[in-house]
Order: structure tokens, then sequence, then C-alpha cells
């Protein structure tokens, strides 16, 4: 296939087509054959956008988010080697990373000793829906249940008092940690329920409460240790993206509870990511403020990625269709299944490596818009 084909899409279907053989035909193929380190283990940060690794120390999400990745072409039946992919990403994942009290470290060096021992929440996310998605997949070579059990009872040391988790970060009290304990929770209450229905459950209700600003309907990001808006610049951030990628996951536990409040709240949380697009370059950018003018006008990929599930549920035909033609301006790299991170105000990308953590965000998209294209 050819990545810089620029041909619009003509039809929602067509968009569908043309994602599918970039999964299947370039991107796993490429993060499997040049992205795994066949000599040490894992999977590299890092290829540049020629498709060559970038070696250097390794965060734990990056193996998680891998993990999942592959475990998911094994979902949509990709006729690669997905199983040998998925757990070449597990297995250094649990030699490397997992600490004896059932929490994962968050950074390990080239020679794969720890270089961070601190058990991030986003990790511990991470962990979870790695260990979820191969679980559904693969559920025969190990049973996974016990180390997502391990990481449950190991986050019960990162509670706050005033309810929900402690991030070990500049901004320990913050909303992005718990959408990403929320995902790994939700991914394992499609497996076994129990537990993680009750930590889905405590994480939605503690956003609806605490996370969305009550007058606005918007998603707000940093709080102080009884959950108050922190003062200042920060506590007037907003960003796109995570309006996008909330409203997709309530809208998820929504329907599944039968919960219309949570519906709503999506639903307004879609209003406002949308707030955040650029008219001039039609793509989501990075930060406003919280009067919804421009904070910050560089625009990731990954908001990218949220703004098509958002847009896949509740977007009209030409909304869905446009935001999968920006997320496809990413992908036209030199290499057929590398990515481009970040677009400047100018509309010019950064020359820079594409990082593999943003291959998550970009299947989850894919998986959703696969759905409604009945792939």
């Amino acid at each position: 296939m050819d990545p810089r084909d620029e041909t619009p899409f003509e039809s929602l279907d067509a968009a569908g087509a043309w994602f599918d053989r970039w999964v299947r035909e370039a991107a796993l193929p490429l993060w499997w054959e040049r992205g795994a380190d066949r000599e040490r283990g894992g999977y590299y940060e890092a290829l540049s956008i020629a498709g060559e690794p970038r070696p250097g120390p390794r965060r734990a999400r990056v193996q998680g988010r891998q993990t999942y990745v592959f475990a998911t072409a094994g979902a949509m039946g990709w006729d690669g080697p997905w199983r040998e992919a998925a757990w070449h990403g597990m297995d250094f994942f649990l030699e490397r990373y997992l600490r004896p009290d059932g929490l994962f470290r968050t950074l390990v060096g080239l020679d794969g000793e720890p270089l961070d021992d601190t058990p991030m929440l986003y990790d511990q996310a991470f962990a979870l829906l790695g260990t979820a998605t191969l679980h559904r997949v693969d559920p025969e070579r190990m049973d996974l249940r016990q180390i997502a059990l391990g990481v449950l009872n190991g986050l019960d040391a990162m509670r706050n008092r005033a309810g929900g988790f402690v991030e070990n970060i500049a901004y320990p009290y913050q909303a992005n940690a718990h959408m990403h304990l929320l995902e790994g929770a939700l991914a394992w209450a499609e497996n076994d329920g129990g537990v993680w229905d009750a930590m889905a459950d405590e994480i939605v209700e503690m956003a609806l409460r605490v996370f969305i600003d009550p007058k606005g309907g918007f998603l707000r990001e940093f709080f102080d240790a009884v959950w108050r808006l922190v003062d200042g610049d920060d506590g007037r951030l907003v960003e796109p993206g995570h309006q996008f990628e909330w409203a997709w996951l309530l809208e998820k536990w929504g329907r599944l509870r039968g919960r219309e409040d949570a519906l709503a709240a999506a639903r307004g949380l879609y209003d406002a990511g949308r707030r955040g697009i650029d008219p001039g370059r039609q793509v989501v950018m990075n930060e406003l403020w919280d009067d919804f003018s421009v904070r910050e006008a560089t625009a990731r990929l990954w908001p990218q990625t949220e703004h098509l599930k958002a847009e896949l549920l509740f977007g009209d035909e030409a909304g869905k269709i446009a935001a999968a033609e920006v997320l496809r301006r990413y992908l036209q790299t030199p290499a057929a299944g590398a990515w481009r991170d970040k677009l400047r105000p100018d509309g010019t990308f950064v020359d820079e490596p594409a990082p593999a953590t943003s291959f998550y965000h970009i299947l989850c998209a894919c998986t959703e818009l696969f759905r409604a294209t009945g792939r």
C-alpha cells in the first residue's frame, strides 16, 4: 500500500478499507519486524519515520501498550505472528518490570536493569489493559488474572484518603491517570466482572462528581489532595483530546450500566472537545484555556485518534470522514506503518521519531472504525 495516497475518502467505508490495509499490511509488520528488540527483549520506545529503531531506556507503558496492540491484532484475525509478538512484550514486561508488591516499575535501561523503580498509576493502567487483552485472546499459556489482581491489590497503597488514587509525579491528583485505570478496569471487566466492575464504577462516579466541571460540562485536569481544582494556570488547563477520550469511555460505561447521566456527560465532553479543533488545519489542538481560547496550538497525533473515536459515536457522516482524513495525514511517512507525532501551528510536522506508545491510540481508533464499517 502507499501511505502517501491523499485521494479523499468518498465514504466512511472507504476510510475503513484504507486503515484496514494500513494496519494489517504496514503498521503491524513494521512494528514487529523493526520495533521488537530481538536481542534484549521487549519493544523499542520509537522508530524513525524511515522505520529504523531508536534504542534507549524503556518505559513500562510501552510494553503494556505494544502487548495490547498485538493481542488486538489477534482478535482482528491478523495473519501475522500476533501471538509471538504479544508474548514478546508480555514476557519482557513480567520479567523486567514486575515488583514484589505486584505493581510495575516505570523504567528499565537497555541492559534490562531498573532505572526507576517508581510505580506510576499510568503504568499500572497499561499493565491492566495489556494483560486483559492478551488473556482474552490467548488464555492457555498463563493465567494473567493473578498478575492483574496483584496490580489491583498493590494499588491500595496508592489510594488517596479523599478518594481516588495518587499518581507519583509532580501532579499527583489528576484526572488522566484515573481515565486509563478506568480503561484497564473495563477491559478486565469484559473477562471477569466482579471487582473490575466495582473499580470501573468507582472511577466513573468520581469523574462525574469531581473531574467534570459542574457548570461547563468539560473535563478538568489537576486537583489538590481533597479534589478541589488547583489554582492558577494549571487549574485552567483544558485538553480537547482528553474530552474525547473520556467521552468514549463514559459512553461505553453508560451503555453497560444504563446510566443516562453518564451518557449525557459523554455527549457534553464530545461537544467540549470539538471546540479545540483548529478551523484552519482541521486538527485537534493540544491545549485550551477554560474559556476555550487557545493555550497551545500544536496538534499531537493522539488527540486525532480520540477525536475519530468520539466522532464515530456522536458525529455525522461528514464529521467521521473528516476525522479519518486528518488522522491519515499523520500516517503519511517514508516508511509505511510509521507516523508523525506533532503538527506545528504553521502546518508542518516536527521531524522526530515515531513514538511506539502512539500505536495503542491509533489501533483503538481503527478498531472502532472497523466496527462502524463492518470489518
